[in-house]
């Protein structure tokens, strides 16, 4: 009976329009949210349903959860790309930043028992643009360090990366897509979206790190827990990270990194250890991490 109920409650939810959804948040009106495909309403309603029928209420918990819902998903790269920006829902695609945001839509719509895509909806404009409203291009957030300085002011996540053992900090000019635009659609042919972009850019940005030498540490492991959203930090000119999932932590206490994996082609539970994960390249220094604020 209480299933029921539940089920009775997503379709009204469903079919009330932005009423509830400016509930939760001010979403994007229908008319600017593009989907993959029909059914992505209704497997994100599915998905939530799981997440409800599962009874957790802790948020790493229900990250991990969510996660390994989403295994075997397809990584497909550049799916918020357009002509115009526009609020992309995709739940059977993913790359490494739609995949967190995803997690984080969905644990907080659970969180907050909402149980309809339309929350989902309103959360990923939350988390993915500044302030949590989408305008245009250069409204969303396109590095790591200020996608946290602002989900931060505004409640959505903490980093805990400061708190670790052995953390350390460097400082960096975070502006690589002002200088190579032509790897950008938007920017390409866009001088103004280019100007626009490097306003938000960070110059001599100071942030936490924790070295990858330091990732076997006993008192580090003991510091992370499952759920936990982890960042690749690089040491590539003019970016901060170059990768982004959730930290896993097995039987032994060893850290593991789920992604949404280029190479493996979908989300996937990486084979070694997150410290051997990084040995794959010599540009991943290092990681950050950070958890949901309730």
């Amino acid at each position: 009976m209480k299933h029921l109920f539940l089920c009775i409650a997503i379709m009204l939810v469903a079919c009330t329009g932005s009423q509830t959804t400016q509930q939760v948040a001010q979403a994007a009106t229908m008319s600017r949210m593009r989907f993959h495909c029909d059914s992505d309403t209704t497997a994100i309603n599915r998905l939530l349903m799981k997440g409800y029928e599962s009874g957790l209420t802790d948020a790493n918990a229900l990250i991990e959860f969510y996660a390994r819902q989403l295994l075997g998903t397809p990584y497909v790269a550049h799916t918020l790309e357009a002509d115009e920006e526009l609020l992309t829902i995709n739940i059977h695609q993913l790359d490494c930043l739609t995949f967190i945001e995803s997690l984080y839509a969905l644990t907080r719509a659970t969180l907050n028992q909402r149980y309809s895509w339309r929350d989902y909806a309103a959360n990923i404009e939350n988390v993915r643009y500044r302030g949590g409203k989408m305008g245009d291009y250069s409204s969303r957030i396109h590095y790591i360090s200020e996608w946290i300085i602002d989900n931060h002011v505004r409640g959505n996540l903490v980093e805990i990366t400061p708190d670790l053992p052995h953390a350390d900090f460097m400082v960096k000019n975070i502006d690589y897509m002002t200088h190579n635009p032509g790897q950008y659609r938007q920017l390409k042919n866009d001088s103004a979206m280019v100007e626009k972009i490097r306003r938000f850019e960070l110059r001599n940005h100071r942030f936490p790190y924790l070295k990858r030498s330091w990732l076997n540490d006993k008192a580090v492991k003991a510091a992370l827990r499952s759920g936990d959203f982890c960042s690749l930090v690089t040491k590539a000119e003019g970016l901060d990270v170059s990768h982004n999932g959730i930290i896993i932590i097995d039987e032994k206490g060893d850290p593991y990194l789920l992604d949404a994996s280029m190479s493996g082609g979908k989300v996937m539970l990486e084979a070694k250890p997150l410290f051997k994960y990084l040995e794959r390249s010599k540009n991943n220094i290092g990681i950050r991490v950070f958890r949901m604020m309730l």
